[in-house]
């Protein structure tokens, strides 16, 4: 999956697979996580978010079931 940087304190580069509804999420340390079930419109948001660090943790991180990858 494809990522863009996004200019964020926590979060190093997101990517979205719109047929898989997967959001991918590559945090300032590294680490990389696939959120499933995610719909569009909630990616879109977060890419647009004044506050990308703060929409992820008001709108995407609890709601989603998630898996590091390796």
């Amino acid at each position: 999956m494809q990522r863009v940087e996004v200019t964020s304190t926590s979060l190093a580069s997101v990517g979205y697979d719109q047929r898989s509804r997967t959001l991918e999420v590559e945090f300032q340390s590294g680490s990389v996580y696939h959120y499933q079930q995610v719909p569009y419109a909630v990616a879109r948001g977060l890419a647009r978010a004044d506050s990308i660090g703060a929409y992820f943790m008001r709108r995407i991180r609890g709601q989603y079931a998630y898996t590091r990858v390796e």
